[in-house]
């Protein structure tokens, strides 16, 4: 990335990065109750890994994959419950809601900063461009 919508670029993969977040957390809150049977593995929240962007310092930021939650799951006895194996208990995901909320506020305040640093960078440049107009 260079030239001289530097600014632009590096914003945009911000705003890449927080969206991703974003949709990662939605869909760990969204699976804050699935669950299955105790012998089985249960959701397990997932979280974005970032990194720079390689070989440009200050470049920017990208995705380079996604890490599951760690620890064991929370098995809850419910006889009762059609998904529950044999010793009648079923796994809960392993999501931590108070967590996934912090999280969303960060992600969203990324995703916000990034924003306002693009939108200020397309007014510099278009009040450039009537600078240059005007000569």
């Amino acid at each position: 990335m260079g030239g001289p919508f530097r600014q632009l670029d590096i914003s945009a993969t911000g705003l890449e990065a927080s969206g991703i977040w974003l949709d990662a957390i939605a869909h760990n809150v969204a699976n804050v109750n699935t669950t299955v049977p105790g012998d089985q593995e249960p959701f397990r929240a997932s979280h974005p890994i970032f990194a720079p962007i390689a070989g440009d310092p200050g470049g920017g930021v990208r995705v380079v994959g996604m890490a599951a939650e760690q620890g064991d799951p929370a098995l809850v006895a419910a006889p009762g419950d059609p998904r529950a194996d044999q010793q009648g208990e079923i796994a809960m995901p392993v999501v931590d809601l108070v967590s996934e909320m912090t999280d969303m506020i960060l992600a969203t305040r990324s995703y916000q900063a990034n924003l306002r640093v693009l939108q200020a960078a397309r007014e510099r440049y278009e009040a450039a461009m009537q600078i240059g107009r005007r000569s």
